[in-house]
């Protein structure tokens, strides 16, 4: 599970980001309304948590647009409002749930979950990504590209699962750093172009295309007809 925080309380948005890290959950940190839709609108996460009032576009603001791209994330909105109209303004924005603060971290990570499961829900076969003969198992962590079966890292099987996610879309260096590393590491775009070598040597197979197409200046691209 991928799950993006957009609060603007650095300290609260760090703690959360650490109770998700104990159960295994990886989580990316924007602290304003602008930076937080852009990274939401990239699609790949699985739940935001999105604070009512930050600097730059506000929470529901942010759920309207979130739901407009038809992302299938779920979205969590925290708020101090308590009003019963103010849960209902929030809801109608596009929130799938709501939280007051203060909040206990067991039922933040009751909702997230809860959360998950109903975005797998309704994407139907969330388990599995499939881009021309390629399929990522998500459950059983397993590739296979024209039935062959390929071993990958950890940091392999992230940049394959964002370039599939995100087929024939030029996908710029930053933000696969973002994706994989987290906005706090100081990685240097070099290090993508490792990976994506290496990535590529594994997926070369006899008689099929290189996927991955080189945006000069840019990042890459993973073309579906020749996956």
């Amino acid at each position: 599970m991928r799950v993006l925080i957009i609060e603007d309380d650095k300290k609260l948005a760090k703690i959360i980001s650490g109770v998700l890290a104990d159960e295994k959950i990886h989580s990316d940190i924007t602290n304003d309304g602008d930076t937080g839709l852009e990274a939401a609108l990239r699609g790949a996460y699985d739940v935001a948590i999105i604070d009512w009032m930050l600097p730059g576009r506000d929470g529901p603001s942010i759920c309207r647009s979130i739901k407009a791209a038809r992302l299938g994330m779920g979205l969590l909105l925290l708020t101090a409002r308590g009003q019963v109209e103010d849960r209902v303004a929030g809801l109608d924005s596009g929130a799938d749930d709501y939280l007051v603060k203060p909040f206990s971290f067991e039922e933040l990570l009751a909702r997230i979950r809860a959360l998950s499961r109903r975005a797998a829900a309704a994407a139907g076969d969330a388990w599995e990504l499939r881009v021309g003969s390629m399929v990522l198992d998500l459950k059983a962590h397993s590739l296979r590209r024209a039935e062959k079966a390929i071993d990958l890292s950890k940091t392999e099987w992230e940049l394959l699962e964002l370039l599939m996610r995100h087929a024939d879309q030029v996908m710029p260096r930053q933000n696969i750093i973002n994706y994989i590393w987290s906005y706090d590491a100081a990685i240097k775009p070099e290090l993508v172009d490792v990976y994506v070598s290496y990535l590529r040597k594994k997926l070369d197979m006899n008689g099929l295309l290189d996927p991955i197409q080189t945006v000069r200046g840019i990042g890459y691209l993973l073309e579906s007809k020749n996956a």
